[in-house]
């Protein structure tokens, strides 16, 4: 959803010489033709040593499943560390980590989650591990409608949405990423990443079916209490449940003016986002 518009952009660079990590090297050489592509898994050390050598930065977009369970092997726990570590052994000058502005939530009206412990725990790891860094804290992006939400003929709602979210494009993010590649040098930054209007999630559904043109939507909202119960016996059902009580709770404030100062105003509205699926 998010590492093929970020890679897209980073490639399209001229400041930037990019290698593509991934497990199914196929796969992503099928995503993009020409790249670089080496085999690598941040759970093994010996790979991301192999992957690592002659690179100067590191972007990492990581995130857990939605069938996690706490005590599995983490790409933001265990992974991070091996990046980390390696890092640091190879000499890279600089680790850029996708987190998320939501995670702040934790700890308000009572919130508590292990995904958000485990996502503060990754931010704290990369800014004391001694390497230059860059975070970027993401609001809610806009291709979560047609990659996640969409079921069919249906946009999946859930709760009572109260916040409003900033909803940014990929793709413009990607944009962002790519040029504090080519501006940073040894200072450490952390950068807010909203887009230009804020919705709730109803209010955005509404615009996103209204220009969507490859099929007929319709919302369709369940109780966030319906959800509660049946992650008493999913665990995805359970990860839903939660990331939805706080995206529709967390108060999310504009914050974003210095990243588009740095790195560019976002461009893609909801409205353009949709009609050009």
């Amino acid at each position: 959803m998010l590492g093929k518009p970020v890679t897209h952009a980073l490639l399209q660079s001229p400041d930037l010489k990019v290698t593509i990590m991934a497990r199914y090297v196929a796969t992503a050489k099928a995503l993009f033709p020409g790249a670089r592509v080496v085999e690598g898994d941040v759970f093994d050390p010996l790979s991301l040593l192999a992957a690592f050598e002659g690179q100067d930065a590191v972007y990492i977009s990581l995130g857990p499943s939605r069938n996690s369970r706490p005590n599995d092997r983490m790409p933001e726990r265990e992974g991070i560390d091996n990046i980390i570590s390696v890092a640091q052994t190879t000499g890279i000058k600089r680790l850029a980590l996708l987190s998320s502005l939501v995670q702040q939530y934790n700890g308000m009206n009572g919130f508590r989650w292990w995904i958000f412990d485990m996502k503060q725990e990754a931010v704290n790891k990369i800014r004391t591990c001694g390497i230059p860094y860059t975070i970027f804290y993401p609001s809610s992006f806009m291709e979560n409608f047609d990659q996640l939400m969409m079921k069919g003929s249906n946009i999946m709602l859930a709760g009572e949405s109260k916040a409003l979210m900033y909803f940014i494009a990929g793709q413009d993010y990607g944009k962002q990423v790519a040029r504090s590649f080519s501006i940073l040098t040894n200072e450490n930054k952390e950068y807010a990443v909203q887009g230009a209007e804020a919705y709730n999630w109803d209010n955005a559904a509404g615009i996103f079916i209204k220009h969507y043109t490859k099929k007929k939507l319709k919302p369709m909202k369940a109780p966030l209490g319906m959800l509660r119960f049946m992650g008493k016996f999913s665990t995805s059902a359970r990860y839903t449940a939660k990331i939805l009580e706080a995206l529709n709770n967390y108060p999310e404030k504009f914050e974003s003016h210095h990243t588009w100062q740095e790195l560019g105003k976002p461009e893609i509205t909801l409205a353009q986002y949709a009609a050009g699926l």
